[in-house]
């Protein structure tokens, strides 16, 4: 009886460890899937994030439209107020870093210059919720530059006279191309500017008048991110046939700024 009793224990005891030791592997199998799913989940979402396109034309602001309750041709002026009032040595247009990119910017729309007689990269970080407003190529008449000049059509002429002889190249928003740049040849009206000592023009420090025309390209606010931006334009001819000599090699007209201008960008 005694030796019954202690085979039934051992039986049970043994059926016990069998239990507990198929409850453990259906726990570890049980895990492993949700190992192995959660992994495939993580590389579906990495594979995702790489792969995922997004629609250029909607990240661009058409050249009928009022960015921010503005219209396009007054940002353009804008543009030129800014670039003009700051002093050479700290200018963002020459600068072959993006040390200088947060120069005299305000929201809700940053600026970038193009770069002079050589390609560059430019590292910057933007805050997000700007536009960004850049020329591929643009032009600018002023009394300042031309005091022969007197009326407001005169310098209308003379910008887009000059701006004529350039063609737009390329831009592009991680290796995509934002299409028909033609068709954002925009002409300001006339409008005030104010230059500083030390001006990127090399004139005593006055404010007066232009008229400005270009190619631009005016970018939404982009999603936090990071993102290489590329923009080149180009000039037909470069002899200098025009008005008097209104194609210059300096910031208010096109010649030696047919270089590609990179701009690596952090938003946050």
């Amino acid at each position: 009886m005694m030796i019954s009793s202690i085979y039934l224990e051992i039986k049970n005891m043994n059926m016990i460890k069998f239990i507990l030791s198929s409850f453990m592997t259906v726990l570890i199998l049980v895990n492993l899937n949700n190992v192995v799913s959660y992994s495939e989940d993580l590389s579906n979402q990495t594979t995702k994030s790489n792969t995922t396109k997004f629609d250029i034309s909607a990240l661009v602001f058409e050249a009928d439209s009022s960015p921010f309750n503005l219209t396009y041709a007054d940002w353009t002026a804008k543009w030129w107020q800014w670039a003009y009032s700051i002093p050479q040595s700290i200018h963002p247009a020459y600068d072959d870093t993006g040390k200088f990119c947060k120069e005299s910017q305000k929201e809700p729309v940053w600026f970038f210059p193009g770069t002079y007689q050589h390609s560059v990269i430019r590292y910057c970080e933007i805050p997000y919720g700007v536009g960004i407003l850049f020329p591929l190529l643009n032009s600018e008449c002023s009394f300042a530059e031309y005091p022969r000049m007197k009326t407001k059509e005169e310098l209308s002429n003379c910008a887009k006279k000059i701006q004529d002889k350039t063609v737009p190249e390329f831009v592009t928003l991680d290796g995509v191309k934002i299409p028909n740049l033609e068709n954002y040849r925009i002409q300001s009206d006339i409008f005030n500017f104010t230059l500083p000592e030390n001006n990127i023009l090399d004139l005593p420090p006055e404010t007066s008048q232009a008229v400005s025309d270009g190619n631009w390209v005016f970018l939404k606010p982009l999603p936090p991110g990071d993102y290489e931006l590329k923009f080149k334009g180009n000039i037909k001819t470069t002899n200098n046939e025009t008005n008097g000599g209104t194609d210059k090699d300096e910031f208010a007209g096109p010649i030696g700024w047919n270089y590609t201008t990179t701009y690596i960008l952090t938003v946050k």
